[in-house]
C-alpha cells in the first residue's frame, strides 16, 4: 500500500503575504484619507508632511500621484487585498494551479515596475520622500522576491533544477531586500542629500 505525500504548506510565504498585504493596504488607506482631507481643505498640510523633503502632499497633488486619473492609493486599496486572501488560503491548505501563480506573479511584477517608476519620480522629479509611499515600497520589493521564488518552487517554469535553486534562494530574500533598500537609499542621498536635512 503506497503512501501519498502531502505537500507541505508554505507557511512562511503565507504569513509574509498576509503581513505585507495588511501593511500595504494600511499605507494605501492612510494616503487615500490624506488625499480626501486635502480635497476637503485645499491648502491644508497632510499629517505626513514633516519637511520640504519628507512629505506626502507634493506626491499626492502631483500628476504622478494620479497616473490613471484617480489617486494612486486607490489602486493599493484594491490590490493589497489579493495577497491577504492568498496568504489566508495558503494557511488553510489551498493549492493553486500554475496559471494562477503566473498571474499572481505578474501582478507583483507590475507593482514592482510601478514602484520603481514612482521611486524615480520621487527622487528625480518631485525631490521628496513620501513616508507612506516608502512604506509601500518597503513591502512591494520583498514581496516580489518572495512571490517570484515561490512561483518557481511551484513549478511555473518546469524543471527540478529550477525548483531547487528557487528553494535555496528563498533564504536570501532578506539580504536581497536590504540590497535593494541600500540602492534606493544611496540614490536618495546622492540626489537629495538626505543626511544634510537632519
Amino acid at each position: 500500500m503506497s503512501e501519498t505525500v502531502t505537500p507541505r504548506r508554505p507557511v512562511v510565504v503565507a504569513i509574509w503575504l498576509i503581513f505585507a498585504g495588511i501593511v500595504g493596504w494600511w499605507a494605501a488607506f492612510s494616503l487615500t484619507m490624506e488625499r480626501f482631507h486635502q480635497l476637503q481643505n485645499p491648502g491644508a498640510a497632510a499629517s505626513c508632511d514633516f519637511s520640504v523633503l519628507v512629505q506626502c502632499s507634493a506626491n499626492l497633488q502631483s500628476s504622478q500621484g494620479a497616473v490613471f486619473g484617480f489617486p494612486n492609493p486607490i489602486i493599493g486599496l484594491a490590490a493589497w487585498i489579493a495577497p491577504i486572501v492568498v496568504g489566508v488560503a495558503l494557511l488553510a491548505g489551498a493549492r493553486f494551479a500554475r496559471w494562477f501563480w503566473a498571474l499572481f506573479w505578474l501582478g507583483f511584477a507590475l507593482a514592482l515596475t510601478f514602484v520603481f517608476w514612482l521611486i524615480a519620480q520621487s527622487l528625480f522629479v518631485l525631490a521628496t520622500l513620501c513616508p507612506w509611499c516608502m512604506v509601500t515600497w518597503s513591502v512591494v520589493i520583498p514581496s516580489f522576491f518572495v512571490v517570484t521564488l515561490h512561483v518557481l518552487r511551484e513549478g511555473v517554469i518546469p524543471g527540478a533544477r529550477v525548483r531547487e535553486v528557487a528553494d535555496r534562494l528563498m533564504v536570501w530574500v532578506p539580504l536581497m531586500t536590504i540590497a535593494a533598500f541600500v540602492v534606493v537609499a544611496v540614490l536618495a542621498q546622492v540626489r537629495l542629500n538626505v543626511l544634510a536635512q537632519f
